[in-house]
Formats: structure tokens, C-alpha cells, sequence
């Protein structure tokens, strides 16, 4: 065939700028993710995830009167419509927990009064209700498969205290809700990453708000994205203890194995969230009187470090957390998605506002034009 390059091939898209984003970005002079200005390691430490998700929807911070205003209408949306907990219960209790979000999320969008909508007042609405119901969602799937009794939702505990009774049927010691609400904080949002870029790509079709995140979780179900975090878990198991890192390290290295929780694409100094999330997982260590966790890590950590000088990514503290905190490895993807729900919709509503259609080219290296025998 003809070879006839055109134009340079950026795989996997690296380093293409596809448009503009008021909405986060990582400030190469401090190495800080923002969220609309805001370093994320500061609103991890000072606000409520239901002040980060108001940010990341309306661009700013809100007064107390708008987060009274959100947090009324996110509680009165929290419960799980019976049409889609018992969508849920049909499943089979051996598919991946993320399948179980995407269809849930399917089925919500079927049945929204306002799914055909896209008005920013009926985005924004729709998007509230979906990150309301979502603790549900997880929730009822982890108790399930552990053949528990279904928990119903609290209107006086906030997000991430709700989220933990829903779960485990008991209020979390604040500790635990500290820390699972940082990680809530630091999983918000994080630019034209694979799963973002995902929906807006549907979002540019003019699909509808559910469609696009349904598609930003098939995104996000992969090992390569949201799924790092369960695969981090599984390789603590896998090692089991801190004196066994270095020679289970020496050995995946040399069979080429990927090393899930190292490495990001965006931070060329580490990712800025860790040090935020390595302070919590102490705090839970310390809570939970689980020592060895920390030994694993850091040993591990250090390993990596001397024989790559690959630092860690945001998966690798957050997978032994929600271990800690009790929730089941295939569940912490689908914790992310809880979380993302509120950067995704964010930018669900912002490539809709100013939409073109993303449609890029490829360059042909097929056979050349030939005749049918």
C-alpha cells in the first residue's frame, strides 16, 4: 500500500488539547489539582463534599443559604425508586458491581420525567437527583451479595454519613466519616480524563445526561482508570506482608506485570492528591489499629520508587482506605462513580453549553482500493 502521513498520531490522544474547561485543571507551578480555582487538598481538609459538589456545578462555593437549599433537595431525592431496586435485585450477584451502577443509571434515565430535557435547570436537577441516589445504589449491591437486609436512607445525617449507614447498617465513628468523605473530595473531578472525556463525547451527540454517564461508567469500569483502586487492594493481598514486598515487586517486574496504583499521566512530580489520602489511610490506621497496612504500603512505595521512580496515583492510598472502612474490593470502583457523578454532570452541563460535535479523524493504514473477486 501507499503510505501517505498526513498529520502526527497522538496516541491514546496524549497531549491533545480538545477545548476549554473552567472546571479543574493541575497547576504545574504548585503541582496542585484545582476545582474551579480551589486547590483540592484544601477542600478535602475544609469543606463538605456537598459544598465541593455545589462548586463544581455552579462554579463557586456556596452561602449557607444555597447549601441549605441543595442539601433539602438532595435528601428528599436519596431513596432508590422500587423500579430500579428491583432492576438491581435481578442482576445476577456474580456481575461486577459496576455493571450493576451502569444499569442502575440506565433505568433511572428511563424513567426520569425529565430525561429528554437539557435545559441547565433540568441538567442541574437531574444531576442532583442522580448524585443523591447513588449511595443507594452501591449500597444495596454490597448488602446483596453479603445477603443482608436492604437499609434505607437517613435525611439527617449528611452525604458520606449516609452513604457509610446505608452501607453497614450502623453510624460510622466520625473518623471513618472524616476520611471517607476527603476521599469523596479528592475523587470529585479531574479534567478530560478517560471517563469525563467519555461523556462529553456523548454529551457533543446531543444524547441526553443519563446516556452520557452511563457511558462515562463503562468508561470508568476499566483497570486502567476507576478500577486501579481494586486492583491495589488485590495486589496487598497478593503480597500479604510488608517483608514480602520488595522480592513480589522484583518478581512482577521482571514477568512485565503492570503495577496497578503507580504512575499518572497528567503529574510529572506525583500525584497531588496522595499526600491528602495517605494522611487519611494513617488516620484510619490508626483508628482501626491495623499497623501492618501502613508497613505494606510504605515498603512497597519506597520499592517502587528505587527501582522506577514511579511515585503513587490517588487508587494506591484509596484501596487500602475503603478496605479499612469495611467495604468489599469489588465495591470501590463504584465508590468512585458515587463521587464522579458530580465532576462528570459538571461537565455534562459545560460541553453542552457550548457544544460541537467531537468527532476526530484516524489516518487510514488499511489495504488499498481493491476489486471484489
Amino acid at each position: 500500500m501507499t503510505e501517505t502521513p498526513t498529520s502526527e498520531i497522538r496516541k491514546g490522544l496524549a497531549g491533545v488539547v480538545a477545548d476549554h474547561s473552567a472546571i479543574s485543571k493541575v497547576n504545574p507551578e504548585t503541582n496542585s489539582l484545582l476545582y474551579r480555582g480551589y486547590p483540592v487538598q484544601d477542600l478535602a481538609a475544609r469543606a463538605s463534599f456537598e459544598e465541593v459538589a455545589y462548586l463544581l456545578w455552579h462554579g463557586d462555593l456556596p452561602t449557607s443559604d444555597q447549601l441549605e437549599e441543595q442539601t433539602k433537595a438532595e435528601r428528599a431525592a436519596r431513596a432508590l425508586p422500587e423500579n430500579v431496586k428491583a432492576a438491581i435485585l435481578e442482576l445476577p450477584a456474580g456481575c461486577h458491581p459496576m455493571d450493576v451502577c451502569r444499569t442502575a443509571v440506565s433505568q433511572l434515565g428511563a424513567h426520569d420525567p425529565q430525561a429528554e430535557d437539557s435545559s441547565p435547570e433540568a441538567e442541574l436537577a437531574k444531576a442532583l437527583r442522580l448524585w443523591a441516589v447513588m449511595p443507594a445504589v452501591v449500597a444495596l449491591d454490597q448488602r446483596r451479595r453479603r445477603g443482608q437486609e436492604i437499609v434505607p436512607p437517613r435525611d439527617d445525617l449528611g452525604y458520606s454519613a449516609n452513604f457509610l449507614w446505608m452501607t453497614f447498617g450502623e453510624e460510622a465513628e466520625p473518623a471513618v466519616v472524616k476520611a471517607f468523605e476527603a476521599s469523596m473530595v479528592l475523587y470529585a473531578e479531574h479534567s478530560f480524563n478517560a471517563s469525563t472525556f467519555t461523556a462529553r463525547v456523548i454529551t457533543s451527540t446531543l444524547s441526553d445526561l443519563h446516556s452520557a454517564v452511563t457511558g462515562a461508567i463503562g468508561a470508568l469500569k476499566g483497570p486502567l482508570h476507576g478500577g486501579a483502586n481494586e486492583a491495589v487492594q488485590e495486589t496487598f493481598e497478593e503480597i500479604g506482608t510488608a517483608d514480602k514486598a520488595v522480592a513480589w515487586l522484583d518478581e512482577a517486574l521482571a514477568s512485565k506485570r503492570k503495577i496497578m496504583g503507580f504512575g499518572h499521566r497528567v503529574y510529572k512530580k506525583g500525584d497531588s492528591r496522595v499526600p491528602t489520602m495517605r494522611a487519611v489511610l494513617g488516620d484510619l490506621v490508626e483508628h482501626y489499629g491495623e499497623t501492618e497496612v501502613l508497613d505494606l504500603y510504605d515498603t512497597l512505595e519506597q520499592a517502587m520508587g528505587e527501582r522506577k521512580g514511579i511515585k503513587p496515583n490517588l487508587d494506591y492510598p484509596a484501596g487500602p482506605a475503603y478496605h479499612l472502612m469495611g467495604f468489599d474490593t469489588n465495591i470501590f470502583t463504584p465508590l468512585f462513580v458515587a463521587s464522579r457523578i458530580t465532576g462528570w454532570t459538571a461537565h455534562i452541563m459545560e460541553q453542552r453549553a457550548s457544544n460541537a460535535l467531537i468527532r476526530p479523524v484516524c489516518e487510514y493504514n488499511g489495504p488499498d482500493e481493491r476489486q471484489v473477486p
